[in-house]
C-alpha cells in the first residue's frame, strides 16, 4: 500500500448523510453547523415566507439574520433572473433552495437545484446562479465571514472584476 494515498473517500453529497449533521447552534462555527443553520431556517417557513417579495427588474434580497462573523440572506428570483458569474471573495457560503428551482453553472458543469437542495462552497468558488424555470424561486444564503466582496466574472474563464455586493 502506498502510504501517500488514503483509502478513505467521501462519495456523493455529504449533506445527504443525515446522521452526520448536528442540530444547528445559535452561532455556528463549522461548515456542518452553517449547513444545519440553513436547513433549520428552511424548515421553519414562519421565519422567512412572509418576507419574500418578487421584483420583475432585479433579484430581490433581504438580510434575514446576522451573527458573530456571519450573515444570512433571503433572495427571490423570477424566471430568467440570474446572478451573473461571480465568486464571494473571502467568504465561504451555503446556498439552500427554499422554493422553486435554480440552475448553477460552474466550470465543471451545470447543476439543477430544486427545493431543499443545498450547496456549500469555499472562498473563491465561482458560479452563476439562474432561474431557468417558468416559476419564481426563493433561496437562502449563509456567508462566513459576512459578504463584503463579490467579484464578477465576464465568463468562467476570464479574470474577475469587482461589483457592488449583492448576495448570490
Amino acid at each position: 500500500m502506498n502510504s501517500s494515498h488514503s483509502d478513505l473517500q467521501i462519495a456523493g453529497d455529504i449533506l445527504e448523510v443525515q446522521h452526520l449533521l448536528q442540530p444547528a447552534r445559535e452561532h455556528p462555527a463549522t461548515v456542518a453547523e452553517f449547513a444545519g443553520l440553513a436547513r433549520s431556517i428552511a424548515a421553519d417557513r414562519s421565519q422567512w415566507a412572509h418576507l419574500v417579495q418578487y421584483d420583475a427588474v432585479s433579484r430581490w434580497y433581504h438580510r434575514l439574520r446576522t451573527g458573530p462573523g456571519y450573515e444570512v440572506w433571503l433572495l427571490s428570483w423570477v424566471p430568467g433572473q440570474g446572478s451573473g458569474a461571480h465568486d464571494h471573495g473571502a467568504s465561504s457560503g451555503v446556498l439552500t433552495v427554499l422554493a422553486g428551482e435554480l440552475t448553477e453553472r460552474t466550470e465543471r458543469g451545470v447543476r439543477n437545484l430544486g427545493a431543499g437542495s443545498q450547496r456549500v462552497f469555499a472562498p473563491g468558488y465561482a458560479h452563476d446562479v439562474v432561474n431557468d424555470s417558468l416559476e419564481p424561486a426563493v433561496s437562502l444564503h449563509v456567508y462566513y465571514p459576512g459578504l463584503t466582496d463579490m467579484p464578477m466574472h465576464a465568463s468562467q474563464s476570464s479574470s474577475p472584476a469587482t461589483q457592488d455586493v449583492v448576495p448570490a
